[in-house]
């Protein structure tokens, strides 16, 4: 069975650093791209980042290029997101999550399979 479990999250002030963690387990994911997703009070499930887990190709939504960074550690089994320069409109519940696919980068919920439970982003002003 299939686990994700999310980290890392907490309060930042605006401008600050937070590093989250997806650790994964249940199957092996060469096959699989993991991704963030974010989700804010009101609004939609919106993409964040993607990785494939054996190319370590990458994409981002643009509003995140150049402040976050995804990465994976596979000797870990786990997916990391540093989210640097961080600002108010940050703040939101990020889920980790898994599908099947080659290509990073076309990305909607609707095409992950698996999903983690969620970590609190609060940014501060």
């Amino acid at each position: 069975q299939v686990q994700l479990v999310e980290s890392g999250g907490g309060l930042v002030q605006a401008g600050g650093s937070l590093r989250l963690s997806c650790a994964a387990s249940g199957r092996t994911f060469s096959n699989y791209k993991m991704a963030w997703f974010r989700q804010a009070p009101g609004k939609e499930r919106e993409f964040v980042a993607a990785i494939h887990w054996s190319s370590g190709n990458t994409y981002y939504v643009d509003s995140v290029k150049g402040r976050f960074t995804i990465s994976r550690d596979t000797a870990r089994n786990t997916v990391y997101l540093q989210m640097d320069s961080l600002q108010l409109e940050d703040t939101a519940v990020y889920f980790c999550a898994a599908a099947r696919a080659a290509s990073v980068v076309r990305n909607t919920p609707r095409m992950y399979d698996y999903w983690g439970q969620g970590t609190q982003v609060t940014v501060s002003s």
